[in-house]
């Protein structure tokens, strides 16, 4: 019979990071934060008891910044054995001081103290801005906690820096207040977008992974595609990127998925590396998929003050370009060296896996309606409640005490995450806010590129690369929003497309070496070597690179163009991205095989038909024709399916 204390020491859900396993009445004093932090947080997003901004922002801080210290090590070994005496004083002070300056939110505002506050609050401003970086490093790593630790410390030098980094200084005192006492810090933008929206997601994210999500979207896929020329790879691509869109995480989708989708299409011929590569491209494009996106969707709706829906609406084509060319180029991969698909005889029946996945698709559709009607905030926790509930009326999920509570944990945890990772990007806007180096920063690219649009690209998917590499999407995205997006509008391209252009680039380094982190986890799971699984990666990924600067020239691809535009400028592009994934594979099934000459003439075709206007895109379907007609054999033959998946 299940306890409340046999629970609370318990394995992670499938897919979620793993922490320091604390002892049982820390792990009770920890889970009853949590759930306050949950029920707070549903009072607050439904406005059953709406708080004072300041008040819930420094709550949220107490109950989900605290238990870095005793989740996380100083050192990723000094997470093993029990809380050692530093790390618990750590965790009291951190918690001590947010109550206390939750319990003066009002005051604080009232009296403006986040320019010019009475000593005691200098001191614990003091105490408070190192440990919060302490967090931030234990959380993000060492890159995060250099970059947020240098622009946290930035007011103080910041007339002494040359050229476009140069801004106005402060003392150390103002500084201090400023970050810990105002609502554009660390209590700015980003906190509240977690407090009033992306906790809810995070909750429906672990309850999908609780309740068997990753096992219905494979097999709804495998039911698709299973037995079609490269079926494991092509299931890998849609049961990953529907997967990833409502997880909202690149690394835990591949950890949950990966461990079936990969030894799959190692079954049916894919090399280790070039698997692990597939499922990393997918997982990586769920955070540009509608209808969620992960956590960065919700924050460039707040930071562009417009409704989520107009951000969901706007990354739709170009997410679906990105799939569809990754589709291709696994099905040009299988027809070029004859892999099988999966045995029909393995294949689930749609009609019976439907039936029963009906929870995911009402809990989607629940989503969707309430994001519709901008009902963000609420919509993640009507969808998460109704899959909880079919979950438990199938008997596909026990929710007894010892299951309830692991499920607790894990939404804490992955809370105390988030949140630490933002406080990084709180402190970046802050810096930025109180210096104006965004704005100034932003006139100085500008005029280093000369006003030439294109060079201003390079140099804004280049930087946005980079700070890919050591900072999470949501804090790369935040940072390049001030600086970089801004000199993009300035450009004249649009807000939304510059605003997607940096969240694309910012997400590219998921598959690009040298960092390729998903690449590199997926590669794990299968014993691949991970430099190859990264070229790989960026071999197959090629879309990531070129649809930002295809929708950036061509804003009908974000909805910005009328009707007929629209779905002009989406079928040219769905005709080149064919083309160009069936010249990087060497494959295409009206041509098959194509040496390398070929391949050059079909790439050019499908360049073409992304160029702007109708002469090059003319062009580029005279040169489809003009090949089909010399070189055309007729479509590939579905090909038997000989090589079956483990049950």
């Amino acid at each position: 019979m299940d306890t409340t204390a046999d629970a609370l020491n318990l394995p992670p859900v499938e897919g979620i990071s793993k922490h320091r396993t604390l002892s049982k009445p820390m792990s009770a004093i920890m889970l009853t934060l949590f759930a306050i932090g949950v029920v707070l947080t549903i009072l607050q997003i439904f406005y059953i008891v709406p708080m004072f901004v300041n008040f819930y922002m420094y709550l949220l801080l107490a109950l989900f910044l605290s238990p870095v210290f005793l989740y996380y090590g100083v050192t990723k070994k000094a997470t093993e054995g029990p809380v050692p005496w530093y790390d618990l004083a750590l965790t009291i002070t951190t918690f001590g001081i947010f109550i206390y300056l939750t319990l003066n939110a009002f005051e604080i505002t009232n009296q403006g103290w986040a320019f010019g506050a009475p000593s005691h609050y200098n001191i614990l401003c003091l105490i408070l801005v190192p440990i919060s970086l302490e967090a931030v490093r234990r959380v993000g790593g060492t890159v995060l906690f250099v970059f947020a630790a240098f622009f946290a410390a930035y007011p103080l030098f910041a007339d002494y820096m040359p050229g476009l980094l140069g801004g106005a200084s402060f003392p150390l005192n103002s500084v201090l207040n400023y970050h810990i006492l105002s609502t554009d810090s660390v209590l700015g933008l980003p906190l509240q977008v977690v407090g009033s929206m992306v906790i809810g997601y995070l909750i429906f994210g672990v309850v999908l992974t609780f309740t068997g999500g990753g096992k219905f979207f494979l097999d709804i896929s495998d039911a698709i595609f299973g037995a079609q020329i490269g079926g494991a790879a092509k299931t890998t691509v849609v049961s990953s990127g529907l997967f990833g869109t409502l997880s909202g995480s690149v690394i835990s989708n591949i950890l949950t998925s990966g461990p079936f989708t990969i030894p799959a299409m190692k079954k049916t011929g894919y090399p280790a590396h070039y698997a692990a590569a597939v499922e990393a491209c997918s997982s990586a494009g769920g955070c540009i998929l509608p209808p969620v996106m992960g956590a960065v969707a919700f924050v460039m709706a707040s930071y562009l003050q417009v409704p989520y829906w107009d951000v969901a609406a706007a990354a739709a084509l170009p997410a679906l370009l990105y799939f569809w060319t990754l589709f291709i180029q696994v099905h040009c991969h299988a027809g070029r060296h004859g892999l099988y698909g999966i045995d029909k005889s393995l294949v689930p029946q749609l009609g019976p896996v439907l039936k029963r996945g009906w929870p995911y698709a009402l809990s989607f559709v629940v989503m969707t309606y309430f994001i519709y009607y901008q009902q963000e905030g609420q919509a993640a926790f009507y969808a998460s409640l109704v899959l909880l509930a079919a979950a438990i009326y199938r008997g596909d999920v026990k929710l007894n005490i010892r299951e309830a509570l692991r499920l607790l944990k894990e939404i804490g945890l992955l809370i105390v995450e988030v949140t630490a990772v933002l406080v990084a990007c709180g402190f970046i806007l802050g810096s930025f806010s109180m210096t104006g180096l965004g704005s100034s920063f932003a006139r100085e690219i500008t005029m280093f590129a000369g006003n030439v649009p294109i060079l201003l690209l390079v140099f804004g998917a280049l930087a946005s690369f980079i700070l890919g590499m050591g900072m999470t999407i949501t804090a790369c995205y935040i940072f390049l929003a001030a600086v970089l997006a801004p000199a993009l509008v300035n450009a004249g391209f649009s807000l939304m497309a510059s605003h997607l252009f940096v969240l694309y680039w910012g997400l590219a380094s998921y598959i690009t070496p040298p960092v390729a982190l998903g690449t590199y986890v997926a590669a794990g799971i299968v014993g691949a070597h991970p430099m190859r699984a990264a070229v790989a990666g960026m071999h197959l990924g090629m879309a990531k690179y070129i649809v930002p600067f295809v929708f950036v020239y061509q804003p009908a691809l974000i909805l910005e163009a009328s009707f007929l535009e629209v779905v002009h400028v989406f079928l040219a592009s769905l005709l080149g991205f064919a083309l160009l994934g069936g010249s990087f594979e060497g494959y295409v099934p009206w041509f098959r095989r194509l040496n390398t000459f070929e391949r050059g003439i079909v790439a050019a075709a499908g360049v073409a038909l992304l160029w702007p206007g109708w002469i090059p895109q003319a062009a580029g379907i005279g040169i489809v024709l003009a090949m089909a007609a010399i070189r055309g054999e007729g479509p590939a033959l579905p090909m038997p399916s000989r090589v079956a998946r483990e049950p």
